[in-house]
């Protein structure tokens, strides 16, 4: 059983920084890949970002790429997305979650567990 909790969030003006973490409990953190899903208002859970358990790879949705980062300390059991250069289309509940295996996935399936979100708002 892996338990998430993102923190983070908050209210930004376009081309503001956040920079969004999840802590993870449990023994397996560094066995498994992690992502970030995001979900706005009337729409559907989205893909963000993910990165393997040894954090030599990563991968991202094309909205975000080169403006998000993400990343994670396995001593710390903790991933973090960096996202920079935000546009009032990031405003989303983030979402932290764990996968059952090693390399990285973009879909929602392949993760079992998920954190309660942290809310990300942009204003132009």
């Amino acid at each position: 059983q892996v338990q998430l909790v993102e923190s983070g969030g908050g209210s930004v003006q376009a081309g503001g920084s956040l920079r969004l973490s999840c802590v993870a409990s449990g023994r397996t953190f560094s066995n498994v890949a992690m992502g970030w899903f995001r979900q706005a208002p009337g729409k559907e859970r989205e893909f963000v970002a993910t990165i393997s358990a040894s954090g030599g790879t990563t991968y991202y949705v094309d909205s975000v790429k080169g403006r998000f980062t993400i990343s994670r300390d396995n001593a710390k059991n903790t991933v973090y997305l960096q996202t920079n250069s935000l546009k009032p289309e990031d405003t989303a509940v983030y979402y932290c979650a764990a996968a059952k295996q090693t390399w990285t996935t973009s879909r929602r399936n392949d993760y079992p567990y998920w954190g309660r979100g942290t809310q990300v708002t942009v204003s132009s």
